[in-house]
């Protein structure tokens, strides 16, 4: 269990006064154009578990950068969303223009190699808000960055990222999430129970949402798809943040009003998300 002596919970009361309304008179240019690289021939479900996050967070539009065939299998579960074929090649070489972005994810599915390494540096040099994930997690310097840049480690990947031994971040995840926050510059959401998100100016927060039917495959996905779709439709990018990983644990608390958390299964997250979302409208 998280030590949150040093942090304030993230709360139903502050995710309704800041979830966005959306006015009759908008349109999809209204809600941004989201960038997601996801997806690789081994784990091609990662971009559509992160592809169906995005699009059910309220994003105008949505270009998935992934392989040939990634696309062959996630387009007939996600034909709403157009694509980038060989995304994160192009991106590394230079070949994809970035400036209509709103938002970018990367990492879900990503095999971590020197071309994922040039994609990211291409993508940080962007000044677009972008969250960084799984396979597009390592050690690097954020400094200097204008753009937010949110960084969602579990506790292996973290432990990783900073060379500290998993059973000190444990014991002190909301300080080490503040401290490494400071340092990188950018959000730390460091999963797990009780996930603590820390902002780069020392502001930090505890998600008080989410159980044990998220402890699966995919559930990570998800929520970095919802984090860009978040970031596509607020104005203030923290309560793009703070709501997503709230209503994304919200939804596996929903699953177990009825249900055991054994059998969640990581696409269902989006199948909730329409209603639980609607009790905070």
């Amino acid at each position: 269990m998280a030590n949150n002596q040093n942090a304030a919970k993230w709360n139903m009361e502050k995710v309704r006064s800041t979830l966005p309304r959306r006015t009759s008179s908008s349109h999809k240019g209204t809600y941004g154009t989201g960038l997601l690289i996801a997806g690789s021939a081994r784990m091609p479900g990662a971009a559509m578990l992160a592809g169906l996050g995005a699009m059910r967070s309220g994003v105008g539009k949505l270009v998935i950068g992934t392989d040939p065939e990634v696309m062959a299998v996630i387009v007939p579960r996600l034909p709403e969303a157009t694509y980038e074929q060989n995304g994160l090649g192009r991106i590394a070489e230079g070949k994809v223009d970035l400036s209509p972005y709103r938002a970018i994810a990367v990492g879900p599915g990503i095999v971590p190699n020197e071309q994922t390494e040039k994609a990211i540096d291409m993508l940080l040099a962007a000044e677009v808000p972008t969250v960084i994930d799984a396979g597009a997690l390592s050690k690097r310097t954020y400094n200097g960055r204008k753009a937010p840049t949110i960084l969602t480690p579990h506790l292996g990947e973290f432990s990783r990222m900073t060379d500290i031994a998993i059973h000190e971040i444990e014991q002190n995840r909301i300080s080490l999430a503040k401290l490494w926050a400071h340092t990188w510059q950018t959000a730390i959401v460091l999963k797990g129970q009780d996930t603590v998100i820390a902002f780069p100016g020392g502001e930090t927060w505890i998600n008080p949402t989410g159980n044990s039917a998220l402890a699966k495959g995919g559930t990570g996905d998800t929520l970095t798809g919802m984090l860009l779709g978040m970031l596509c439709i607020h104005d203030d990018w923290k309560h793009a943040v703070l709501n997503a990983v709230f209503l994304h644990g919200a939804c596996a608390d929903a699953w177990v009003e009825t249900r055991s958390p054994h059998t969640l299964l990581a696409h269902e997250l989006t199948d909730l998300l329409p209603h639980v979302w609607k009790r905070f409208e």
